[in-house]
């Protein structure tokens, strides 16, 4: 079941600074009954960066809400609050039917997406997963709320450095950049005679009926080994 936890739950910060600005994940794994978190930060337009991830299993969760284009990472952007799955095997997934079927391969019992919040404005999602079913009480979920706003700054202020830095590596547990994505997205919208949106979904699509990820597909198309000019529709 998916519950959305209502806007009385969000609180702010009393300390604007994170414990930890260089590991913005591990706030959440010390003070929360949780296995593990990534943290990304997103732009009104649909760009995203993954800053961290404490572990591969977190750091697919995120992977799949990003090369599926579904998931509550995605609602919990559009709303504002807390989306809490805290069985995922239970089901009730409705709006993201392919992302249950891909969690139900993974060993995660739970997941709870937290606006990272600016004032109103959410300007990215931590995501925590359990490796067994749990419901966070209000206290918890307070205490992730806080946690949240505390690294906003911190979080938005290493995506701009990460975004201006050519020479920043990307690691398979936390890919901190999507720019090969957006090139290739790019280089498909020329390919197609298309749109973004449709040649972003035409690499989602690839991906997804190869078992593959986005990322590796749009790094084959800017290495010019992959062309979509070819490719089915």
């Amino acid at each position: 079941m998916w519950v959305v936890v209502t806007e009385s739950a969000h609180v702010e910060a009393r300390d604007p600074k994170p414990a930890d600005v260089d590991d913005l994940c591990r706030p959440f794994l010390n003070s929360l009954p949780v296995s593990g978190a990534s943290v990304t930060v997103m732009t009104a337009s649909g760009l995203r960066m993954t800053l961290c991830s404490s572990g591969v299993i977190a750091a697919r969760i995120d992977e799949l809400q990003f090369e599926l284009g579904e998931g509550p990472q995605s609602s919990v952007a559009r709303s504002g609050q807390i989306v809490m799955v805290p069985d995922v095997a239970a089901g009730g997934h409705d709006e993201w039917p392919v992302l249950g079927a891909a969690l139900g391969e993974l060993p995660v019992g739970a997941i709870f997406c937290v606006p990272i919040q600016m004032g109103a404005v959410t300007v990215g999602v931590a995501t925590l997963h359990s490796d067994k079913p749990l419901s966070l009480d209000h206290h918890q979920q307070t205490t992730a709320l806080m946690i949240a706003s505390a690294i906003a700054a911190g979080a938005v202020q290493q995506a701009m450095v990460s975004a201006s830095d050519d020479t920043a590596v990307e690691s398979a547990a936390a890919p901190a950049l999507r720019r090969e994505v957006h090139q290739a997205t790019g280089i498909l919208l020329v390919q197609l005679n298309t749109t973004a949106t449709i040649a972003y979904a035409r690499l989602q699509a690839y991906a997804f009926a190869n078992g593959i990820a986005v990322l590796t597909v749009a790094r084959d198309v800017v290495a010019g080994l992959l062309t979509f000019e070819e490719t089915p529709s």
